[in-house]
């Protein structure tokens, strides 16, 4: 896979012990990486997707926002890619901490950039930041990388503003100055589900908690249209990118879109139905919403198809599908996260995606 251009190759991730962090560092792990950590510790404990792992990784469990324990420990590692996961990824949770949530997603990127500057190892960096930093029209048509980056709220501005730290930096400090080739991009994802996600209020996580309690799961904007792709899909996008940068393409230096195909833009509403399906515990009724929120947000991913040939692998049905299986396993669920990535990627060849190949 990817050229097996990650075999033995160090490889640095942010915020390793979160939801997606975790499955990346499994991905890699599998890649034959060298995978360092850089992250606090999850707040599940030890019923968190990367404790039941328990991957064969060196953890650092620090603050993104600790400068001096950033650069000590990316000197330490030297890697030659890093992935910067490390985020206040929730909505609502911004509202309720609007300082760490800047600090977190903006100055954290300026750390981790900025010591990345000073590490001759690093070839590539690949900042994930989110769909939510278009500043958005509530229009009907995708938002393209050349929109308008905002957000009303401040985990949307953050992340708006990180690409912004991103473009900066890629334009303030080339490869000249550096007298070496540092190549930096960025991934903007949809929606992301699948097993292991723990975090409140997130609408997976919150209809599990509601199914294990017996209760209904409250939801806030039902009728809100959102891209939801299973977790796998952008971390394949977020390897082939970092593939690309590590082989000294510069045209993929660059902000990406990485989302699922029209079709699979759905509801909340929907998508809880279409779990359902899979789930007949879960019920749902909606309920006032807290703060604002976007109604309508679609991507438009034609350039990450075009110019690195990628494109999704799973419907939606197929995420949901696999996400409920994965959940209803219980004690046990940890355990299909490996076969899921085996069949994801067993897919993925099936339909000749050249990554997988």
């Amino acid at each position: 896979m990817f050229a097996d251009c990650y075999r033995n190759k160090k490889v640095f991730i942010t915020g390793h012990t979160g939801f997606k962090g975790s499955w990346l560092s499994l991905w890699l792990s599998q890649l034959s990486a060298k995978v360092y950590g850089y992250a606090l510790a999850p707040l599940e404990g030890e019923r968190s997707h990367y404790a039941k792992l328990a991957l064969p990784l060196e953890s650092n469990v620090a603050d993104i926002c600790d400068f001096a324990r950033l650069s000590a420990a990316l000197q330490d590692a030297s890697p030659e890619i890093v992935f910067h996961l490390a985020a206040q990824p929730l909505v609502l949770e911004s509202y309720r901490d609007p300082v760490t949530t800047w600090n977190t997603n903006v100055m954290g990127t300026v750390n981790l950039l900025e010591a990345c500057r000073h590490v001759p190892s690093i070839k590539a960096v690949v900042v994930i930041t989110t769909d939510k930093c278009y500043q958005n029209q509530e229009w009907s048509w995708p938002y393209r990388e050349c929109d308008a980056l905002g957000g009303h709220d401040p985990y949307s501005a953050s992340k708006a503003a990180a690409e912004l730290v991103v473009a900066s930096y890629r334009a303030s400090f080339s490869p000249q100055d550096l007298s070496r080739s540092l190549l930096i991009a960025t991934a903007r994802a949809g929606n992301v589900i699948g097993g292991g996600d723990w975090a409140q209020d997130r609408l997976v996580p919150d209809a599990v908690r509601a199914v294990q309690a017996g209760r209904y799961v409250e939801i806030r904007n039902p009728k809100a249209v959102r891209p939801w792709q299973h977790v796998l899909e952008p971390l394949s996008a977020y390897l082939l990118i970092g593939q690309h940068l590590l082989a000294g393409n510069e045209g993929a230096a660059k902000a990406w879109n990485v989302g699922p195909s029209e079709r699979d833009v759905a509801s909340v509403a929907g998508v809880l139905d279409g779990l359902g399906q899979y789930w007949p515990e879960l019920k749902w009724q909606g309920t006032a919403a807290l703060a604002h929120e976007t109604q309508a947000l679609r991507l438009d991913s034609s350039q990450i198809a075009t110019a690195l040939k990628w494109s999704p692998v799973w419907p939606l049905s197929r995420a949901l599908a696999e996400t409920a299986a994965w959940y209803r396993r219980g004690d046990s669920a940890y355990l299909h996260s490996l076969p899921q990535l085996h069949a994801y990627i067993a897919d993925a060849a099936a339909a000749n995606l050249g990554w997988a190949i």
